[in-house]
C-alpha cells in the first residue's frame, strides 16, 4: 500500500503588512482579542491611555453592545482602525516576525507610521484624535465604491465629488459631499454600474474637507517624526515614504484630502521578489483586491489575513489569529 507523502511547508516569504482604512470597521470588530491576547490588549491600551477620558470612552464604545457613538462615525471609526491596525501590526512583531515593508490604505498609513517608527503611538494617538474630532465638523457626505476605472467615471464626475480612491483596475471610489454625490450614484447606477455605497458619513479623500484637514498641520509640527526604520509604501505617491514627508507637518494633515491610489502602490509593492501580503486589521477587502494582483495570482507573492471577513463572534476571531500565525511562523519557532 503506497503512503501520501506529506507536502513540505510553503517557502517562507518576506511579510509585507497591508493597513486597512475607512470602510473595513464594522461592530465587534477584533473585540475577541481584547483582553485575551496580551500583547494586542496592551497595545490597545497605549492608544487609549493617550487619549484620556475620551480614550475610555472610545474603547467603552469598541467593547460595548450597546455604543453611544455608533462605530461608522467619523470619531470612532477612524481611531478605531488606527487602534486596531497598531495592535494587530505589534501582535504579529511579537511572534518574531519583522516586516519587510508596510503598505497603508488611508488611515491604514498612520498605523503603518507609528509601525516603521516614524511617530510614538502617544503622538499619532493624540493626532489622529485632533484630525477626527476636526473632521467631525464637516459637511454631510461619504464614498461609494464602483466597480469601474477611475477615467471611465470622469465624464460623470462634478461639482466636489471626485476619485477618492483607485482600489483595483476596476474598483474605484468616489467621495464627496451630499447631494452631490447621491445624485451621482444614482446616474451610474442608471448607467448600469455596480455601486456600494461604504460605510460612514464622512466625504474623505475630497476637497471639501480641505480647510479642515489643513487645520491639523500645527498639531503634526509638534511631535517628532523620524525616517521609516523600513520601507513604508505610502497609499497616497505609490511610493516609499521619504524621510521628507515623513518630518512635513503638511503632508500628514493633507491626508483626509488627498486620493488613495492603493492599487498603484500595491503594484509597486510587489515589483520583484514575493510577498507575503498579510492583512493586519479588520475585514477582509484588501486580501480581496490583492488576490487579483498578477503576482498573485502568478503565485510569486501569497496573501493571508488576520481576521474573518465581517463580524463574527470572538472565537472565530481568535482561531483566525492563531492560524495565521501558524502560517507566519515556523514550526517549532
Amino acid at each position: 500500500m503506497s503512503r501520501s507523502v506529506p507536502s513540505a511547508r510553503p517557502e517562507l516569504l518576506p511579510v509585507a503588512l497591508l493597513l486597512p482604512g475607512q470602510g473595513a470597521q464594522h461592530p465587534g470588530m477584533a473585540t475577541g482579542l481584547y483582553g485575551y491576547d496580551e500583547i494586542f490588549t496592551g497595545a490597545a491600551d497605549e492608544v487609549f491611555a493617550a487619549l484620556g477620558a475620551d480614550g475610555g470612552r472610545v474603547r467603552d464604545d469598541w467593547l460595548g453592545e450597546r455604543p453611544r457613538v455608533p462605530v461608522d462615525h467619523v470619531t470612532r471609526s477612524q481611531i478605531l482602525l488606527f487602534t486596531i491596525n497598531y495592535a494587530l501590526g505589534r501582535t504579529v512583531e511579537s511572534w518574531g516576525v519583522r516586516p519587510a515593508a508596510l503598505l497603508g490604505h488611508s488611515v491604514g498609513e498612520m498605523a503603518g507610521a507609528v509601525l516603521a517608527g516614524v511617530f510614538a503611538v502617544a503622538d499619532a494617538a493624540r493626532l489622529m484624535w485632533d484630525r477626527v474630532t476636526r473632521l467631525a465638523e464637516g459637511p454631510a457626505g461619504g464614498m461609494v465604491a464602483v466597480a469601474a476605472a477611475p477615467g471611465a467615471l470622469t465624464p460623470y464626475l462634478r461639482g466636489d465629488v471626485v476619485v477618492g480612491a483607485h482600489n483595483a483596475p476596476r474598483q474605484t471610489v468616489l467621495a464627496g459631499p451630499e447631494p452631490q454625490l447621491g445624485e451621482i450614484t444614482g446616474l451610474l447606477r442608471e448607467q448600469g454600474m455596480v455601486c456600494r455605497s461604504v460605510p460612514g458619513s464622512t466625504p474623505f479623500h475630497s476637497p471639501v474637507l480641505a480647510p479642515l484637514a489643513a487645520r491639523a498641520e500645527p498639531a503634526f509640527a509638534t511631535v517628532r517624526a523620524q525616517p521609516p526604520a523600513f520601507p513604508l509604501i505610502s497609499g497616497y505617491t505609490a511610493a516609499p515614504l521619504t524621510a521628507d514627508q515623513a518630518a512635513d507637518p503638511a503632508w500628514w494633515s493633507s491626508h483626509p484630502t488627498a486620493p488613495v491610489r492603493f492599487w498603484p502602490a500595491l503594484d509597486h509593492l510587489l515589483r520583484g521578489p514575493g510577498r507575503q501580503l498579510v492583512e493586519c486589521g479588520p475585514g477582509r477587502a484588501l486580501t480581496a483586491i490583492a488576490r487579483r494582483h498578477p503576482a498573485v495570482l502568478a503565485g510569486r507573492s501569497r496573501v493571508l489575513p488576520l481576521l474573518p471577513a465581517g463580524p463574527a463572534d470572538q472565537a472565530e476571531a481568535r482561531d483566525c489569529l492563531a492560524a495565521a500565525r501558524s502560517v507566519l511562523v515556523p514550526a517549532g519557532a
